[in-house]
């Protein structure tokens, strides 16, 4: 059957060359990636529970999920939580097929407890509770996983999705900023360094400034001129590497700005366990990174909260992550464009390999004929979306990072 697919050329300034950027990065203990990472997980988890079980993937979006803060007493040289986290799971799941049951509660809190274990400072058993609110779903949306027509399913929403190729400077230094600091090997260099982590990163011409909000844990830091020392040194740490990443005319960091010097406790960012979630802040999932792991503010959006959606028929997560797959292999393979974005639009109960429209817009680069490549950028879209079997498996391995 073929498929509905358009290739344009897109006039416009690549994002690379326009004067204004601004990219933010939500990183590994900011209470909004929590639940986009644990809901996926637990997706992952259910996926190969009902593999194993029922020999398909069923019905399940795990991906409404709130983490309610709790009470924490921040002191220098340790404090206490005085009121666990609250990490509420939701939405739908299958929880019977012919008989067979599947234990849908207890596979989310383990893993959301693992979660916790293996990347946290947190102890679940002390640190968190956990409230499941899975349900099972509607017989419509349910039946679309026993009307396979070949080898996809049917979407099981009407979405669109959008993604790009290539990441600019701007996107790659704010994305490895975070990385490096969140890194097994620099918690060991500096432990007072939490993992609540955001960076935004700022781009006027070729000046980028990083303004960088990081928790530190409390046990670490023995009084404030202790913590503007240990600030200090972490502060040129970053400058040193955010210098590195790309030729800027100027690379200015700014690190936790609302911290003021003389007021003790109240004047510095100070955590327990090294994310804000223990008092200060709520998380949600979709208000943390795009499956790109980013938030670009200059490029097309898609409202889609991708973590924890079944990896199978909803849209909102395959064709989120699909488009910057199909996007990358484009911009790698065809040398004579300077920027692609890819646009997928599914309607409800048709396959998957079948959107109603996908659509890639190429920004060429000087002195290269658009004509040239049309055919082969089609080429490449079609069969993305051929093999989008493929592409569903390693989602549903939790090969593809989705925050």
């Amino acid at each position: 059957m073929a498929r509905n697919i358009l290739v344009d050329s897109l006039k416009q300034t690549p994002l690379e060359q326009q004067k204004l950027e601004i990219v933010e990065r939500k990183g590994l203990g900011h209470p909004d990636y929590i639940c986009d990472a644990i809901m996926d997980r637990i997706s992952v988890k259910l996926s190969q529970e009902y593999l194993k079980r029922i020999g398909a993937i069923m019905h399940h979006n795990v991906d409404k999920s709130l983490l309610a803060a709790g009470e924490a007493e921040t002191r220098f040289g340790g404090g206490i939580i005085k009121k666990p986290m609250l990490l509420v799971i939701g939405d739908r799941a299958t929880f019977e097929v012919n008989g067979i049951k599947i234990p849908v509660k207890e596979i989310a809190i383990q893993t959301a407890k693992k979660w916790f274990k293996a990347r946290l400072r947190v102890d679940p058993e002390k640190h968190v509770r956990f409230q499941v609110e899975l349900k099972p779903g509607h017989p419509e949306l349910m039946d679309i996983f026993t009307r396979k027509e070949g080898n996809f399913l049917g979407a099981n929403d009407t979405s669109a999705a959008v993604g790009y190729a290539p990441m600019t400077r701007t996107e790659k230094t704010v994305f490895n900023t975070e990385q490096y600091v969140n890194a097994p090997e620099y918690k060991k260099r500096f432990p007072e360094s939490g993992e609540d982590v955001k960076v935004m990163g700022f781009r006027k011409n070729n000046d980028l400034r990083l303004t960088i909000s990081m928790a530190f844990v409390d046990k670490f830091v023995k009084s404030e001129s202790d913590y503007f020392r240990k600030k200090a040194e972490i502060l040129e740490d970053i400058s040193r590497f955010a210098k590195e990443q790309a030729d800027f005319d100027s690379v200015e960091v700014r690190l936790n700005t609302l911290d003021v010097k003389g007021r003790g406790i109240n004047g510095v960012y100070l955590t327990v366990l090294g994310t804000s979630a223990e008092s200060g802040d709520s998380g949600q999932v979709g208000r943390g990174n795009r499956v790109n792991g980013l938030i670009s503010l200059n490029r097309p959006l898609c409202s889609e909260a991708a973590a924890g959606k079944n990896p199978v028929s909803h849209v909102g997560k395959i064709y989120n992550s699909l488009t910057h797959h199909i996007a990358d292999r484009i911009y790698t393979q065809v040398p004579e464009i300077e920027e692609v974005y890819i646009w997928l639009l599914s309607q409800i109960g048709k396959s998957i390999d079948q959107p109603a429209i996908a659509a890639a817009q190429v920004v060429m680069k000087s002195n290269n004929s658009f004509n040239t490549v049309k055919k082969e950028i089609e080429e490449v879209v079609n069969s993305e979306l051929e093999n989008i079997d493929k592409f569903c498996n390693d989602l549903a391995q939790g090969k593809i990072s989705i925050c």
